[in-house]
């Protein structure tokens, strides 16, 4: 039974990082349903094709790595700091890698090598959660 303003035993078990990187997965998520919606409702129709390929690219780029944020979630108790880890390098690695291609195709602002830099910090993301698996805590 649920005492009223007390949290259930599951969420005060959960951990910080536990549910930070959960629910910054989830916002990931919703961004990039959002940015789906922009780039069916508010991009021309007469707009470059490639603009639309930007924008696929990087709105499924973004739903993958919610995704892996939500799996950081899931795994941090368990992977510890590399777990952690992994989480922050797809949190600055998604905000660069997305953000850098999103300003592009909507706004033609070229911001230079913060697409490639988000890129290697996805890649190290997913090593680092890899790695956790194989060395965890």
């Amino acid at each position: 039974m649920m005492v009223i303003g007390r949290e259930p035993a599951s969420v005060r078990r959960a951990g910080t990082a536990q549910r930070l990187w959960i629910g910054l997965g989830a916002v990931a998520g919703l961004g990039a349903v959002a940015m789906a919606a922009v780039a069916a409702h508010v991009v021309p129709e007469g707009a470059d094709p490639r603009v639309g390929t930007m924008l696929r690219s990087a709105i499924q780029m973004q739903g993958w790595h919610a995704l892996a944020l939500l799996a950081c979630g899931l795994w941090a108790e368990r992977g510890g700091r590399l777990a952690n880890c992994a989480g922050l390098a797809f949190i600055a690695g998604t905000v660069l890698f997305c953000g850098a291609i999103y300003a592009l195709a909507l706004g033609g602002l070229h911001l230079a090598m913060l697409a490639p830099i988000g890129g290697t910090l996805l890649m190290l993301g997913w090593a680092l959660l890899a790695a956790s698996a194989v060395w965890p805590r």
